[in-house]
């Protein structure tokens, strides 16, 4: 089992430690993280992974200068294959971001393929970068979330750190469902800071019990591990436990330092299907 305490990748990171905000360009302050080493822990072999899906993160406070020294802000849109080889440590990212303040770029179109050719190199995949005006209220539309809200259920919750042993089947009837719950909440990895979160879970299978996964999403509040392993972790454990015909698993993040996080794993397609915000977000 991987040591992640011990791990030269985060005991060089930024998480954590005081650190200098630079206002000119410096794409070094970007630090990637082997997504193997969450996958040791669950069991999941890098080379054939068990799903499909893609992080989508929002950047919030971008801004720069345009060649006459006037600032332009944008919203920004990263989307990062689940296949890369690498995440991005999320305080480099910000840290990065923070980098374009003071320095200037001829356009919003040169910004954006800066963006995109540096995180791209940092990943080891393709990443996608739109970028959007601060007037486009378009780009991302808040909405609900898709399926039904299993948060109103009436349970006794005594365990949380994640226990797969809490999943049970309502009953051995297929359906088709779509659930969601606002109560997911894990600790960073590095600080501990606590990271809250909607998710979305939809499968066709045999039954699960709602309360049985109520409880089980609420066993991650003392957990410590990134946004994109948590997901991981969710997708994965629920696949080996109920085996089903399909499943996609979302979360939403509410934003830290202009930066939320959204990853999406399916055992059907790599693209998220949902364009949404929470009112959270």
């Amino acid at each position: 089992m991987t040591d992640y305490n011990n791990s030269p990748e985060l005991q060089s990171s930024v998480l954590g430690k005081t650190t200098e905000y630079a206002s000119v360009y410096t794409p070094s302050l970007l630090h990637p993280i082997a997504r193997k080493l969450n996958r040791d822990q669950i069991n999941v072999d890098g080379a054939a992974l068990p799903f499909k899906g893609e992080d989508t993160w929002t950047g919030y406070e971008l801004s720069w200068l345009n060649n006459k020294g006037k600032p332009q802000v944008a919203v920004a849109t990263f989307v990062f294959p689940c296949q890369s080889a690498h995440i991005i440590e999320s305080k480099s990212f910000k840290l990065y971001l923070n980098s374009f303040n003071q320095s200037r770029f001829e356009s919003m179109e040169t910004v954006r393929q800066t963006l995109a050719a540096d995180l791209s190199a940092a990943s080891n995949s393709e990443v996608k970068v739109t970028l959007f005006g601060a007037d486009d209220f378009d780009c991302i539309p808040f909405s609900r979330l898709p399926g039904e809200c299993i948060d109103e259920l009436d349970i006794e919750v005594d365990t949380y750190t994640p226990n797969s042993d809490l999943l049970k089947l309502a009953s051995d009837d297929i359906v088709e469902e779509t659930l969601h719950s606002h109560l997911l909440k894990s600790n960073c990895l590095i600080t501990s800071q606590p990271d809250w979160a909607s998710v979305v879970i939809s499968y066709r299978g045999k039954q699960i019990d709602r309360a049985a996964l109520l409880r089980y999403l609420i066993s991650f509040r003392d957990h410590n591990e990134f946004h994109e392993q948590c997901v991981e972790r969710i997708y994965c454990e629920l696949w080996r436990t109920f085996n089903p015909e399909k499943l996609s698993v979302y979360a939403r993040y509410t934003r830290r330092g202009g930066l939320d996080i959204n990853p999406y794993r399916s055992s059907e397609q790599d693209q998220t299907p949902y364009t949404v915000r929470t009112n959270r977000q």
